[in-house]
């Protein structure tokens, strides 16, 4: 008489249990729909929902219209979801919350500039779902010789910048291992160990059952990761271990001669099939399960797990990196909050939301009777609270305030109320085109322009843009009650032309044109200001009828004539750079935007024939001012006046009075204005002072 064994962890893991849970309800009350990839790794199961109208299809290309569509339980690539939110393609997520928190470890640490080291397997759908996430650099191994291959190019001093996941079914014995290299070399690496706590235990007890058996038998699909880690591990210790993926292929020679035969199962293979195994096991031999127990009553026992729907209230006991754990007002079992059901926002550690202590009210997402555990969300129970405020919100109209966490393919994702709304992109901003990612992270006000809830699939979008256009109307009329010549306002720069810069006041924009912005002479806006840049403007001009604001930007105190009537008087001695040549002297910059005229008279005191004679563009030059004249805007300078008087003075011009001489404006890099009439007198050995 055979000695049969059944593993406490055969069947669906809690992951697998959800996703098909999900498909049997969009089944039951869609009438069909479609999944992206077989819903889990078991050809079986997949024929069962195929029946029950929810087919797999290999591409959104296949998907109907209409279709309620499942993100399968390993997970998809990033670029499925961008392209269903491109499309407007309702999608019901079913990606195991394992998975999904392993795509937000390494999104977040790949934006930080970590490089991803991934222990799976490369071509497994799970993993080319997670590596999707990956912005810079990421390896996968998927045993120590390939993780040593690994670590010959990215050099020990990297241990600062190297963060390590694992694949959820990954064989812990290999992690273990590989770990112990990364660990050595690698001293500051951030370590995930993401295999899923169901299957750590699950290949932790084939590897017990395997080692007291004579025979094996690994119920599941042969696609699947995690049944042919099981088959492995049992293989390794048990001879005899055949990997059977239905009853159909379960042979009596398999059993011949076996005192002790164990069976496990992979967790995507479904409790029917099992059941079926056992019955035949039961037919080809009079064996007892356990000595005692029938295999039905043990199958019941061990994979009873159900999903309550039930509030409760409990406390915080503990904390750790990736759980919490909580005492359940009446029940004996260890309550836990994986770190995915704490909140709909995103978080990186548990603390954000809950501390030790805290009383909160939770949903039961699943009672494990064998482990003696129930698992936890506190983001369930935050949801169909805030999915309550947001009808009222929308029926009354209101408007909302929420956090942008994402910016997806076609907009952004705010949260608010622990659920996550999505805002178009032309609901986002009042300008067409603009950067989504300058919206991330901050708190914006919306409305709800569509809410509906269909089953388990919620509808709700939302707008950013309605709400600002109602703001930019107040602000708009709050401007035009008070608005005056003077009075000054501190605005943005929202965009540059060839002819000025345009400031938004608060929902009003003026414009200063090109010869208000700078005393000098410029030849672009952006010389002196950028798009969004802050700047303080006064009204110079205003139309209440066209709505046009003309404004001003240059300052008063900085004007170069105001500065050189109080710095500079006639008499003061300057160094002046020469800008400019011509037949009857030089000009030179005193400060910027002046520039004064050396008359060739009062270039030398000795007689020049030609400025350039004595002088070229660029020389700095002591020189004298000797004459201002403001209402014209023109200065006199002298290089003669600080030099002794020659021999023969007689041979010197005279100097040309200050009317009459040329001076240059504040525009410095003008070409220097010629006079009419220049009149050159005779010199007379006097100055012009």
């Amino acid at each position: 008489m055979s000695k049969i064994t059944v593993a406490k962890t055969a069947g669906f893991c809690f992951g697998v249990d959800r996703a098909v849970k999900i498909a049997y309800q969009v089944a039951a009350e869609q009438k069909g729909g479609c999944t992206l990839g077989p819903i889990i790794h078991n050809k079986e199961m997949v024929a069962e929902l195929a029946a029950k109208g929810v087919r797999a299809v290999d591409s959104i290309d296949e998907i109907g219209e209409n279709t309620p569509v499942i993100i399968r339980s390993h997970g998809v690539k990033r670029s499925v979801y961008d392209e269903l939110n491109a499309r407007g393609i309702e999608y019901i997520d079913a990606t195991c919350p394992f998975v999904a928190k392993i795509h937000g470890i390494v999104r977040e640490y790949s934006e930080k500039g970590y490089i991803i080291l991934l222990a799976g397997d490369v071509d497994h759908p799970e993993v080319q779902g997670i590596l999707s996430n990956c912005v810079g650099a990421y390896y996968t191994f998927n045993n120590e010789d390939e993780l040593i291959g690994i670590t010959k190019i990215i050099p020990p001093e990297k241990n600062n910048s190297i963060c390590v996941v694992v694949q959820t079914t990954f064989n812990e014995k290999t992690l273990k291992k590989c770990l112990k290299i990364i660990e050595k070399l690698y001293t500051n690496a951030k370590i995930f160990d993401t295999i899923c706590n169901a299957t750590s235990k699950r290949q932790a007890e084939a590897h017990t059952l395997s080692s007291q058996s004579d025979c094996m038998i690994v119920i599941g699909d042969r696609s699947s990761s995690n049944t042919n880690k099981l088959y492995t591990i049992c293989k390794n210790n048990c001879e005899r271990t055949w990997l059977i993926q239905t009853a159909d292929e379960l042979d009596p020679a398999m059993l011949t001669d076996a005192s002790a035969v164990g069976v496990t199962a992979g967790a995507s293979t479904p409790d029917r099939i099992i059941k079926e195994v056992l019955d035949k096991m039961s037919d080809i031999t009079t064996s007892s399960v356990n000595e005692t127990e029938n295999f039905e009553e043990l199958l019941e026992e061990n994979l009873r797990s159900f999903n309550t729907n039930e509030r409760v209230m409990g406390t915080v006991a503990s904390i750790t990196p990736n759980e919490v754990y909580v005492e359940v007002d009446g029940r004996k079992q260890t309550g836990f909050i994986p770190l995915d059901e704490l909140s709909a926002a995103p978080i990186s550690s548990a603390e954000e939301v809950v501390k030790v202590g805290d009383r909160v009210e939770l949903l039961i997402m699943k009672t494990n009777d064998v482990e003696g555990t129930i698992m936890l969300s506190k983001r369930r129970v935050d949801a169909q609270k805030g999915f309550e405020e947001l009808q009222k919100a929308y029926d009354e109209k209101e408007i909302l305030t929420g956090k942008v966490t994402e910016v997806v393919s076609g907009g952004v994702i705010v949260v608010c109320n622990d659920i996550r709304v999505f805002i178009p992109a032309s609901q986002a901003t009042l300008e067409r085109d603009a950067d989504l990612e300058a919206l991330k992270g901050q708190e914006v006000r919306f409305r709800l322009i569509e809410l509906s809830q269909r089953g388990r699939r919620r509808k709700i979008i939302g707008s950013i843009k309605s709400v600002l256009r109602d703001e930019n109307a107040a602000k708009r009329a709050a401007f035009w009650e008070s608005a005056e010549v003077g009075k000054v306002y501190t605005g943005t720069v929202r965009t540059l032309t060839s002819y000025g810069a345009f400031v938004d006041l608060g929902g009003v924009s003026g414009m200063i044109h090109i010869s208000e912005l700078s005393w000098l002479r410029i030849k672009h806006p952006s010389e002196v200001v950028n798009v969004g840049d802050t700047v303080e403007v006064y009204i110079k001009d205003i139309n209440p009828e066209t709505k046009k604001i003309s404004l001003g930007y240059k300052k008063t105190e900085d004007n170069p004539w105001l500065i050189l009537e109080q710095q500079y008087p006639v008499g003061t001695i300057v160094q002046a750079k020469v800008v400019g040549l011509t037949p009857f002297g030089a000009f030179a910059n005193i400060i910027p935007g002046i520039d004064g005229l050396i008359h060739i008279s009062q270039i030398s005191n000795k007689r020049v024939e030609k400025p350039s004679d004595e002088l070229k563009v660029g020389d700095v030059v002591d020189a004298k001012i000797i004459a201002i004249d403001f209402e014209k805007k023109r200065v006199s300078l002298s290089i003669r006046a600080l030099l002794p008087e020659a021999q023969s003075a007689a041979a010197v011009e005279k100097p040309a009075a200050v009317e009459d001489e040329v001076v240059a404006v504040a525009e410095p890099d003008a070409a220097p204005v010629i006079s009419e009439s220049v009149e050159v007198e005779a010199a007379d050995d006097t100055t012009a002072e």
